[in-house]
């Protein structure tokens, strides 16, 4: 089993979910702070809307998103000041509580963490798949 992550920088919304199908995806788990986003089709209710329409299950777990001195960090180029940031985020009951959501949802159905950068080593997405991956023992794939 495999636990996927999937950034949508610098693709459009029809590209990532036949992504998302091709790797047989069942859930997405949105894990931005603000869901919203200025790329088309990314924004929460629509996002959530075309991934219904595709088959594919779509949560927000927004406890598991960057906090904003994290966000900021990041859109500043301070990835490392950013991922010390989330994991400190991370040790809050709320955050706990929600990575145990996301942990139960990818032990029985194949997930996919989404948040907005390219690159999965430049997000916090990373962070959280790692957390789940401890618990389930499962791999992580970026697509």
């Amino acid at each position: 089993m495999k636990l996927a992550t999937i950034g949508y920088e610098k693709e459009t919304q029809p590209v990532v979910i036949d992504r998302l199908k091709g790797a047989g995806v069942e859930v997405v788990i949105d894990v931005r702070a603000v869901a919203s986003s200025r790329r088309a089709g990314f924004s929460k209710t629509l996002l959530a809307a075309s991934l219904n329409e595709a088959g594919i299950g779509y949560v927000h777990l927004r406890e598991l998103g960057t906090p904003k001195p994290g966000r900021i960090a990041a859109r500043a180029g301070r990835v490392g000041e950013m991922h010390e940031i989330f994991e400190a985020h991370m040790a809050e009951p709320k955050a706990q509580l929600e990575l145990a959501k996301a942990t139960e949802l990818a032990r029985d159905k194949k997930v996919a963490l989404l948040c907005y950068e390219a690159s999965a080593g430049d997000c916090h997405r990373s962070i959280v798949a790692r957390r789940i991956c401890e618990v389930l023992s499962c791999g992580i794939e970026d697509l």
